[in-house]
């Protein structure tokens, strides 16, 4: 078993998730990273407002997790499942790294139906006047 192989999945990601500041999160991102995901009416471009999306979704799951890793080329596949207001919920994160080794695309996909919209519907309220492009105001 590799190093690699012994980290449990999500491990590098959750880091950058953690990461104190502003600064310190959008060094690991292109300056116009965009995210797109299932819960969002349109994509979000900016290490401000996928940090603002990250930072509340950090506060509405009740647990979460990832289930795997996969990396191929520049793209990195997390599987995970958790707990939402009740509803149980899982999905895959895809991320996309430029030349530089940056992120410079996030794709996030949730699923059940059910609670896609619940989660979208809590995501807004918490993202009110929170983001330089408000996706849920149009």
């Amino acid at each position: 078993m590799t190093a690699l192989e012994s980290t449990p999945a999500g491990t590098a990601w959750l880091d950058i998730l953690h990461r104190p500041g502003l600064v310190e999160f959008a060094g690991a991102f292109s300056p116009d990273v965009t995210i797109d995901a299932s819960v969002l009416p349109s994509p979000l471009t900016g290490p401000h407002d996928v940090r603002a999306f990250f930072e509340a979704t950090k506060k509405m799951y009740t647990t979460v997790g990832f289930t795997f890793e996969s990396t191929d080329g520049p793209r990195t596949f997390l599987g995970w499942d958790g707990q939402f207001a009740g509803h149980q919920v899982a999905g895959i994160t895809v991320l996309e790294r430029d030349a530089d080794g940056r992120i410079c695309a996030i794709h996030l996909h949730h699923r059940p139906f059910p609670g896609v919209l619940a989660f979208s519907a809590e995501l807004g309220r918490l993202l009110e006047g929170q983001l330089d492009a408000d996706p849920f105001s149009r």
